[in-house]
Order: structure tokens, then C-alpha cells, then sequence
């Protein structure tokens, strides 16, 4: 009898699969779990704001119109036919203002990874059918404590979140100063950088 989760051979009359944690009877049905909050940015302990210093800037254009100088009229000169018209392209302010925040993760087994949006962490992440995610960071856990895949993470407003994907060992965030909190399964956390998230046995730390 196989585990029709991950596959693995199960033996006779188990229960659960020793591979990945799953019932003997769920199926990839059963298994696939719709977030009910898509959204949702919930933190069990709020963070302490940094303050935000805001410093008036003066434009240049306002200046320029405060000084009026007098020219000559403008004689009016008509371009040739086969010279077109020169449009200039708008300028998207979204594609100069930076969408995510580039954040570092330290492993405790050496591997050193660099998010900018949403990714998996796990010993074999594999997204849903129907999720998407840039990144499928893969943990080497000779232990097997880490679940295949084990946390998501992402990021809301600029700070950094993890979810723990229903993992067999669990996941506990240790931020500075504060008790280590451990996730509930499928709600997210704000984590600040310098952070340590231990995943199982392994962890990595937030820069």
C-alpha cells in the first residue's frame, strides 16, 4: 500500500504515512485545503512601528513659475509633412516605485536566499495546482523533520510574513526582545528582520 499523498510505501495497517505525516485514507482531494482568508495579515502580537520622519520637498517646477521673464512672441513655424509629430511617452510611476522589499534568509544548513516576493520552504515544496509562488527554497534535513512543504512566506506592506503550511513539526517564530511565539497552521505572521524562524529542526535567520 502506497501513500497517495507523496507515494511512499506505507506498511500494513499504518495509519499515518512516516514520510509525510498524511492519513493512510486522504487523497490530493482531502489534502487540498482553499484559504479561507486570501488576505488575511493577522498578527497574534503586533509589532512596535518604527517611526516615519516626513520631509517636505520643494519642486522645482514651483520655482520656475515664480519667476516670470519676458521673451519675444513666438513666431509659429510649421514642422514639414514628413517629420511626425514627437509624442513623449508617460512616465508610470509604478514601474520606478519598488513593489517588494529584498529580504535575506540565513539557513542553519549554510544556504543563504534572497526573497523578494511570495515562496515555499520544505524538504520538496511543491505549490497547489491553481497557487503560485517566485520561489521553492528546498531545505537539506537528513532528519526528515522539516515537512515537505513546510512555511510559506510573502510579503504585505513591505514587512515579511510566514504561514505554516499544515507542517508536521510545526513552525515558532523568535523575534528580538519578545517571547518566541508558535504559528498557528494557515494564519500569517509578521516577522521583523533579525528574526530567527525555526522550522522543525532546522531555522533560518531574517536579515
Amino acid at each position: 500500500m502506497n501513500c497517495l499523498i507523496c507515494g511512499a510505501q506505507l506498511p500494513v495497517g499504518a495509519m499515518f504515512c512516516g514520510e509525510c505525516g498524511s492519513s493512510s485514507t486522504a487523497t490530493p482531494q482531502t489534502r487540498k485545503r482553499p484559504d479561507p482568508r486570501p488576505s488575511d495579515t493577522t498578527v497574534i502580537q503586533p509589532l512596535r512601528r518604527r517611526a516615519v520622519i516626513s520631509v517636505p520637498v520643494v519642486s522645482s517646477a514651483v520655482e520656475v513659475q515664480a519667476v516670470e521673464v519676458p521673451s519675444p512672441a513666438p513666431v509659429p513655424v510649421e514642422p514639414p509633412a514628413h517629420v511626425p509629430a514627437v509624442v513623449p511617452a508617460p512616465v508610470s510611476v509604478a514601474a520606478v516605485t519598488p513593489t517588494a522589499s529584498l529580504f535575506v534568509l540565513q539557513f542553519s544548513t549554510g544556504e543563504t536566499i534572497s526573497a523578494l516576493g511570495t515562496g515555499l520552504i520544505g524538504r520538496r515544496p511543491l505549490p497547489q495546482p491553481t497557487e503560485h509562488v517566485d520561489i521553492l527554497v528546498q531545505i537539506n534535513d537528513l532528519g526528515r523533520s522539516v515537512s515537505k512543504s513546510h512555511l510559506e512566506f510573502g510579503q504585505h506592506d513591505g514587512e515579511f510574513w510566514v504561514s505554516d503550511r499544515f507542517s508536521g513539526n510545526g513552525t515558532i517564530i523568535r523575534r528580538p526582545d519578545t517571547v518566541a511565539v508558535r504559528c498557528e497552521p494557515g494564519r500569517r505572521y509578521l516577522v521583523p528582520r533579525g528574526s530567527r524562524v525555526d522550522i522543525a529542526d532546522q531555522f533560518f535567520i531574517l536579515n
